[in-house]
Formats: structure tokens, C-alpha cells, sequence
């Protein structure tokens, strides 16, 4: 439903966007992330029409964004950064207006305005001016218009800026509901955001692809992935000694206060049985132990991380992680 073909976009000499490739299916809500100036949301004006690319090609639903912009544009709900609108309007003469815009007729107007209002939580403020909205309803605002005429392809930007923590979990739960049937891509910064909902993440730096995988792919290269914590009743330095000696552990990590051990896998193959076996046979009691999943933040930060005259992924704090990522 989505597809990007050596995608590319160059401001002067400098090249935002460079020759990505990747397609996303019905079904999949891709998190698309990267660090501030990675090229994401330029990436997303390109995918939506907004500004065209350099080189390379967008389609959306097999409809080339350039060659056919209206029938392309047609399959797309887009939430932009910011989700500007005008302030002196009403939330319900705004999304009349994006309906009218939308080409859908009065007779459907209704009902699917109905609809999305239902689904963002806008009832109580529908004849309010947009202006006197706080930032979480004016985010809303821009998703109910976004999804008006029950798009194939939703495209955001950041859905979930500036809501508290009930509203974003109401955005992750439509989200969700919403998947089945449709393309979606999320644009974030917020890794949390990508756990939650996404099936699939794409992860660019200096405007090229340095992942595409699952989150739980990602999270499984983590230096952290299938360590053990274990909280300890007492004996903290014995039982410190005793694990650091197992084969399996590659190093012994104490929390401040010291009755909280990290035990790092040498292959990040699982070691919690032989952690617990280690401590019984010892006669070391613990409180509670549980097994990292690993942490995307680390792994984001290992492989976006670049100085400008090195490829992505080859950083001095990637080359320290790397065999923690191999």
C-alpha cells in the first residue's frame, strides 16, 4: 500500500533524504523514527505530496504520489507536525470544511464526521474555537481530519504530542483498532510509542536506513537483551562473586545500595536458570528476579549516532558497542 522506491531529497548540497527503499503492507503500522534532522519528516512531506522528491519514486496504493497526485493523495489520512488549523474556527467548522475539502459529499459529511469525532473524544469541545483548545485536543483535532474518509494509508507525525498520559493511550488503543485494515506509518521519537503499537520500525540516520526490523528484533541486539536482575534479600557481594564466575555471565552490575545485581548474557543467550540454580546452591536467597527484554534506546542511540565524516552505525560509541550489537 505503501511503497518507496530510492526515495531522495536534496536541499542544495545538502542531501536530506537519501535513496530509501522500503514498502509497507496492510496490516502494518511501521514506526518510522531517527534523531532530530534524520530526515523523517521530510521523508513524510515526500510520501505525502507536500514536496517532491529529488530523485526516486512514492506510491500509495499503487498510485504514483507525482504522476498522480489527486488519486494518490485520495487513500492518504495525514496528520502533520504541529497539525495547524485555523484558530478562529470552530473544531466542527474545521473538520466540515476538511470533509468538504475531501470530496465527500453532505450526505456523507455527517456520519463520518459522527464517526471521527467519536473516535478522537471531541464531543464536549466540537463548537469551541481551535484557537482556545489546549494542545492535546488541538492534536486531536488534526487526527479526526486525518482520518474523515476512512483513508487506506494514515500517515502521522508525531500522533501523540502533547497528550496526557489517558489521552495517549486512548490514541495507541484507536491505533490498534484501526491496523487491520489499514497502512500506517507513525513518525516519533518516543521509543515507547514504537513498544506499544507498531509491528515493524524503520530507523534512519543522516537520511539512510540503518534498521528495519520488528521492535522485539531491535530490543533482541541490545547489550542488555536476556540479562537478569535479581533482587537480593542480603549476601549482595557474595552472590556478586559467585554469578560473576558462571560461564554464561559476561560481567556482575550493582544499583546503588548494592542488593540489586544486573547480570549481562556473554551471547544473550538465556541465563536465568543458571543464575537461580548458582544462588539456590549457594544457599543465596533472592526477592525477585526478572529477564531484560533488552532497551531500544541503547540500540537507537548505537546506531544513529555518527560523526560526520563516518558511515551510520560506525561512531565511536558504535564501534564501543559493537560486539554488544553483532
Amino acid at each position: 500500500m505503501i511503497e518507496l522506491e530510492n526515495l531522495t531529497k536534496d536541499f542544495g548540497p545538502h542531501r536530506a533524504v537519501d535513496s530509501l527503499n522500503f514498502s509497507v503492507a496492510k496490516g502494518e503500522v511501521l514506526g518510522f523514527l531517527g534523531p532530530n534532522g534524520a530526515g523523517k519528516s521530510t521523508t513524510m512531506r515526500m510520501l505525502t505530496g507536500f514536496i517532491a522528491p529529488s530523485f526516486g519514486t512514492a506510491r500509495i496504493c499503487g498510485f504514483d504520489i507525482q504522476a498522480a497526485p489527486v488519486a494518490a493523495k485520495s487513500h492518504i489520512g495525514y496528520l502533520p507536525e504541529g497539525a495547524p488549523a485555523w484558530p478562529d474556527m470552530s473544531a466542527e467548522a474545521f473538520l466540515k470544511f476538511a470533509a468538504a475539502a475531501r470530496g465527500l459529499s453532505k450526505a456523507e459529511i455527517k456520519p463520518q464526521l459522527a464517526r471521527a469525532v467519536e473516535a478522537t473524544n471531541l464531543g464536549k469541545v466540537l463548537r469551541q474555537p481551535i484557537g482556545s483548545l489546549s494542545k492535546g485536543f488541538k492534536r486531536r483535532v488534526g487526527l479526526a481530519q486525518a482520518l474523515l474518509h476512512d483513508p487506506d494509508v494514515l500517515i502521522m507525525d508525531e500522533p501523540t504530542d502533547g497528550l496526557d498520559p489517558n489521552q495517549k493511550h486512548e490514541v495507541r488503543d484507536l491505533i490498534r483498532a484501526m491496523a487491520g485494515d489499514k497502512a500506517i506509518v507513525i513518525s516519533t521519537h518516543i521509543l515507547e510509542e514504537v513498544e506499544a503499537v507498531c509491528s515493524r520500525a524503520v530507523v534512519i540516520a543522516a537520511g539512510k536506513i540503518v534498521a528495519d526490523e520488528t521492535p522485539q528484533e531491535l530490543e533482541a541486539r541490545s547489550h542488555r537483551h536476556n540479562g537478569v536482575w535479581v533482587t537480593l534479600s542480603a549476601d549482595a557481594d557474595q552472590a556478586k562473586s559467585v554469578l560473576a564466575a558462571l560461564p554464561d555471565v559476561a560481567g556482575v552490575e550493582a544499583e546503588p545500595g548494592g542488593s540489586r545485581l544486573f547480570c549481562r548474557s556473554t551471547d544473550k543467550r538465556s541465563i536465568a536458570g543458571a543464575v537461580a540454580a548458582a544462588l539456590r546452591e549457594h544457599g543465596l536467597s533472592f526477592e525477585e528476579m526478572h529477564v531484560e527484554r533488552g532497551r531500544l534506546d541503547d540500540v537507537f542511540r548505537a546506531i544513529t549516532r555518527h560523526d560526520a565524516d563516518e558511515t551510520p552505525g560506525q561512531s565511536a560509541m558504535a564501534r564501543e558497542t559493537e560486539g554488544a550489537l553483532r
